[in-house]
């Protein structure tokens, strides 16, 4: 005879959605903080060492695209199939959003854009990834 000790099957206690979402709004964070470091040692360092953390922002940026990106997919997911509040997933568009207006305002001619829109940018997906961690997200997306 088999010995059971009672208990029930494992439930599956996180959704995959909100994992992704947690995810993605953290790098999101971590590859602004790339953006920030790099950008200082272009305006820090002379016109060699400058050039190649030019590239190394650059790229930065497509990174920043592409990870903002998915946490926004997600964000929408939680909204549109969990329930969750909607204003993450736009506050998550506009940040996507604005990678692109970066990008396109990164040229030292319009710094004086550049700067103030990393300091939106930024605000904006800090919010998010805090959101994403709040008994809210995780109440509201099951």
């Amino acid at each position: 005879m088999a010995h059971t000790t009672g208990t029930l099957p494992a439930q599956r206690t996180s959704d995959p959605i909100l994992t992704t979402f947690r995810v993605f709004a953290v790098l999101t964070v971590v590859s602004l903080l790339w953006q920030f470091v790099t950008a200082g040692e272009l305006v820090t360092r002379g016109s060699t060492v400058a050039e190649s953390f030019e590239g190394l922002h650059s790229a930065g940026a497509i990174v920043l695209h592409v990870l903002s990106g998915i946490a926004m997919i997600a964000a929408f997911a939680l909204w549109r199939l969990r329930g969750a509040a909607l204003w993450p997933a736009v506050t998550a568009l506009v940040v996507f959003v604005l990678t692109f207006v970066q990008a396109y305002f990164g040229g030292g001619r319009t710094l004086y854009i550049h700067v103030p829109g990393a300091m939106v940018l930024t605000i904006g997906a800090v919010a998010v990834a805090v959101w994403a961690f709040l008994p809210a997200a995780r109440t509201r997306a099951h």
